[in-house]
């Protein structure tokens, strides 16, 4: 745990008929490893290949192909669980989940539930406002992706495309620890940016490459720190499951629309059937999938195919040992380092490339003043656009040479705004652009001095306002910053200006 002082956020609460509920949610997140070859397989991971184009004898379930263990996978697996602090087991095994499963064509899925590779770990989800939720992580089990079945390309048939049948997916189960939609949200966000610096997953949600399935069940106030001492479920009500979410806006609608659903089903007199559900935005409903089935329906036995999967500790140590700087260390250090806010700070580790981006151009410079141009400018302009900090067209060197124009006095920040609009549309060195366009400012106190009198001298009337109300001294410097193109030095025409009219 970092040395940083958070409150717990307080539960989401909704008023039924007769009684205030709160929320408790755990989720599931399925996350793809970043892996050239799947899990048990040679074949491709890539993304967008034609239908059925990545795809070993293994994956298509040939007769007498054996599965055969990506051994980066496993170190995919190992460096996300160092990433959360969690146990790692050294022993771990594969297990058969047998299921109708259209689009894995074995007919089973080799997946991780008695001895799963990663034990319990954590990971702390900032709210923004100065509040925090330790979430804690019960397991994180590999096990294989099935392949994607397509409804809308005839009326009367569904295709299957095997292409992501086999590849490796991360199970990162949480405790129901999550206690409202926003927390939900903000918790994917979270596991989303640790894996993207780990480099584990590319987190891109659109190809659903990560994906949550979100456990939601009501409780009375109380009864959840009735749990917390006990660890008894009983306390809490019944969880239903919502399959296959990987929106962050929706995962929020939805457990609001589920959690009132349940309300209005237990107020009526009604019990909640654990279930699996879907999230229908269009109609803003959940609707039942099938009831939701325990362990023993899937009919789960040791894969006899796999042995035992055993690790050395030397090997998970060497991981850990080259494991990144990870999220809330960075956001930590941008503070302690460079002086930001926690906001700044927050904003700037938010993505790996744009933490990257920031130090570039802070290295040797003013930080805060780094930052505010990443921020302010550049990102304001990217978002604006579109575009995310990869399609920058302004390098950390760019911009660096334009705030050491600034921080020289070579240039004033309103020459600096439009310097930046240079770069960014055309490129090029600031520091040529400003030498070969004649934009360096005015530091001489002479020319300006000279320019000031003449303004004083054309305007008696104004000169004795300002000298009765002192406010009116900023018509005098816009008028010099007018009279020299903008390019006087602003600090000196504001002493000059004071100087002039108190004389």
């Amino acid at each position: 745990m970092l040395d940083l002082t958070y409150e717990m956020p307080k539960p989401k609460t909704i008023a039924g008929a007769k009684h205030d509920w709160e929320l408790v949610i755990g989720m599931e997140v399925h996350a793809q490893v970043s892996s050239n070859a799947k899990l048990f397989s040679g074949a491709s991971t890539q993304f967008g290949a034609e239908p059925n184009s990545n795809v070993a004898f293994v994956d298509a379930a040939m007769p007498g192909m054996l599965p055969v263990i990506n051994e980066y996978c496993v170190e995919q697996a190992v460096r996300t669980g160092l990433g959360l602090k969690a146990d790692i087991n050294l022993v771990s095994a594969f297990d058969r989940k047998n299921y109708f499963y259209p689009d894995l064509p074995q007919g089973y899925q080799i997946s991780q539930l008695y001895q799963p590779i990663v034990g319990e770990g954590e990971v702390l989800v900032e709210m923004g406002d100065g509040t925090a939720r330790m979430v804690r992580i019960e397991r994180i089990h590999m096990e294989q992706d099935a392949g994607k079945s397509i409804h809308d390309m005839d009326p009367h048939m569904s295709f299957v495309d095997l292409n992501r049948t086999g590849v490796c997916l991360m199970e990162i189960v949480s405790r129901p620890d999550i206690r409202g939609p926003e927390e939900a949200a903000a918790y994917i966000a979270k596991m989303r940016q640790i894996l993207r610096y780990l480099g584990t997953c590319d987190g891109n949600m659109q190809n659903g490459n990560l994906r949550a399935d979100v456990n939601v069940s009501i409780c009375l106030p109380g009864a959840y720190e009735k749990y917390q001492e006990t660890q008894d479920f009983s306390h809490l009500g019944t969880r239903c499951e919502i399959k296959n979410m990987n929106s962050m806006r929706f995962i929020q609608q939805a457990i609001e629309v589920e959690a009132r659903r349940q309300i209005a089903i237990v107020e009526g007199g009604g019990t909640v059937d654990q279930e699996t559900r879907l999230y229908d935005p269009d109609k803003g409903e959940t609707r039942s999938m099938r009831s939701k089935e325990e362990a023993h329906d899937y009919r789960y036995f040791p894969d006899p195919d796999l042995l035992p999967l055993e690790i050395e500790q030397a090997w998970v140590d060497d991981i850990a040992a080259r494991l990144p700087e990870l999220p809330d260390a960075k956001k930590a250090r941008f503070i302690g380092t460079f002086g930001l806010t926690d906001y700044d700070a927050s904003v700037l580790t938010a993505e790996v490339e744009s933490a990257a981006y920031f130090e570039e151009v802070a290295k040797g410079r003013n930080g805060k003043l780094a930052a505010n141009w990443v921020i302010n400018e550049l990102f304001g302009r990217l978002k604006k656009e579109g575009h995310d900090i990869t399609a920058s067209p302004v390098s950390p060197a760019q911009l660096g040479g334009i705030i050491d124009l600034i921080a020289s006095d070579a240039i004033s920040g309103k020459i600096a705004k439009d310097l930046f609009e240079i770069v960014y549309t055309e490129g090029g060195d600031p520091a040529q652009i400003v030498e070969e366009r004649g934009m360096k400012q005015v530091t001489d106190t002479g020319a300006i001095e000279t320019a000031l009198d003449e303004i004083i001298a054309a305007n008696p009337s104004q000169v004795e306002k300002a000298k009765v109300n002192p406010k009116l001294a900023g018509w005098f410097v816009g008028q010099v910053m007018k009279a020299t193109g903008g390019k006087a030095n602003p600090k000196a025409v504001n002493e000059l200006v004071s100087k002039k009219l108190s004389s």
